[in-house]
């Protein structure tokens, strides 16, 4: 898919944010997370040109033929909102919401993006992906990915009745990190695998900035003298997202 804005209109912003993990660690806390996300939406809705979701939205996403996993409405109409308005919405599948179909690009008009995107908003050009395995290492999950990824796997999980189905990928759900809200992840300096991708990307092509999530981690680096990378965070302990005002990206905190 090609999404670029040539040209951000004074007072435009093209917002960002990824990893809100919502369904975990229990209802109650995720509905009280996804009604922040929903201020955060309103608040973006006054000056967005446009708004990119970079994956993991849903701790467990699998749509059915003829069902969805439950809840998760006020985001939808949210969202519904917003591309009702005008503003583009783009949708980056993560590791944890992979399954997804034609249920956002049919119902509320987002189009769903399963790889990395190049792109340009204005005079700067962007590399934007959720980030789950790229980089070197991690040779498991890659291998898991590509059995997730499989279209007879997705065949064969469909087959399962949603209550079957839905519950034991939310059983499954509930034994992750994020779910436990543990804040283990730490900073690996040179040894970031994603800084070591965008390094080797910007070795082929140029980008100004390089914006993932899947790290979990609100992190700013440089890729040589003219380009940084930004990750994006994660909304159950950070509530952190990039914004881009046509010149600068920075990485904020949405209420404190």
């Amino acid at each position: 898919m090609t999404f670029r804005i040539n040209e951000l209109l004074p007072g435009k912003k093209v917002y960002f944010a990824s990893d809100f993990h919502l369904g975990v660690p229990d209802a109650e806390t995720s509905k009280a997370r996804e009604q922040k996300i929903v201020r955060w939406l309103e608040m973006a809705r006054q000056d967005a040109a446009a708004v990119l979701l970079v994956g993991d939205i849903f701790d467990f996403w699998f749509e059915y033929k003829h069902a969805i996993p439950k809840g998760y409405a006020r985001l939808q109409g949210k969202l519904a909102e917003l591309t009702d308005s005008g503003i583009p919405v783009l949708l980056f599948t993560g590791n944890h919401d992979m399954w997804m179909f034609d249920y956002f690009p049919t119902e509320l008009n987002i189009p769903v993006l399963r790889e990395p995107i190049s792109t340009t908003f204005g005079n700067k050009t962007f590399y934007i992906g959720h980030g789950d395995g790229l980089g070197p290492g991690d040779h498991t999950y890659k291998l898991l990915k590509r059995v997730f990824n499989n279209k007879a796997c997705q065949w064969l999980f469909a087959r399962l009745h949603p209550n079957l189905g839905i519950g034991v990928a939310n059983m499954w759900s509930r034994r992750s990190r994020i779910s436990n809200n543990k804040k283990d992840e730490s900073f690996l300096g040179e040894d970031e695998w994603l800084l070591q991708y965008c390094r080797e990307v910007e070795g082929t092509r140029h980008h100004d900035f390089y914006v993932f999530g899947h790290r979990h981690l609100p992190l700013d680096l440089p890729i040589g003298e003219h380009s940084r990378y930004m990750n994006l965070g994660e909304w159950v302990n950070f509530c952190t997202y990039a914004v881009y005002d046509g010149d600068t990206l920075q990485l904020k905190t949405f209420e404190g």
